[in-house]
């Protein structure tokens, strides 16, 4: 077998895809660094060099799967503000759907998370920022926004762990969730 060199930002890249790949079957304080490693060609002092310690190696898959999500459920550019909200509910419940178990792998099992030795916000504070930017709310609603969004999460991982034939039809869900904003952003 031939070992190919890679640019160290290639290098970078393929470590952290085997990772994400890797995040799918397993919560990211189970993942074997050694194992990574492994697939990559690499020994794991070489995988050190490219992420300082395990800690940084972990939040940096968990930052990449974490954009995977956002770049999932958010809306189309330049739609109406209803349709960015529509969009918003529709992909989060088939992004949670499609991969229920990744994703509370990475949102519940993930713990702490820095990116670049800077904490960052929340999952759900990201999420209800970019939902206050697509519906161009005033920014003094991303609190209500970020417990909306709390609710929406609920509510789909309820919805995508029961059984298919007893599930409320998506669209009654997504309307209702629509609406709990609304009503929110009113009260």
């Amino acid at each position: 077998m031939s070992r190919t060199r890679l640019s160290q930002d290639e290098r970078r890249r393929q470590l952290l895809g085997i990772g994400l790949r890797m995040l799918v079957e397993k919560p990211i304080q189970d993942l074997s660094l050694d194992a990574v490693a492994a697939e990559a060609g690499i020994s794991r002092g070489l995988l050190f060099h490219y992420f300082p310690t395990k800690t940084d190696y972990y939040d940096a898959v968990v930052g990449a799967a974490l954009r995977r999500v956002l770049r999932n459920v958010s809306p189309d550019p330049g739609v109406d503000p209803a349709t960015a909200l529509r969009h918003f509910v529709e992909r989060f419940y088939a992004q949670i759907e499609r991969r229920r178990e990744f994703y509370l792998a990475l949102v519940f099992g993930s713990g702490a998370i820095s990116v670049g030795g800077e904490g960052i916000e929340s999952h759900r504070m990201t999420v209800a920022r970019r939902v206050v930017d697509a519906m161009g709310l005033d920014p003094t609603a991303t609190p209500v926004v970020h417990g909306w969004t709390a609710y929406v999460e609920d509510r789909a991982l309820l919805w995508s762990g029961a059984p298919a034939a007893e599930r409320a039809p998506l669209e009654d869900e997504v309307g209702h969730c629509c609406r709990a904003l609304g009503a929110l952003l009113v009260a």
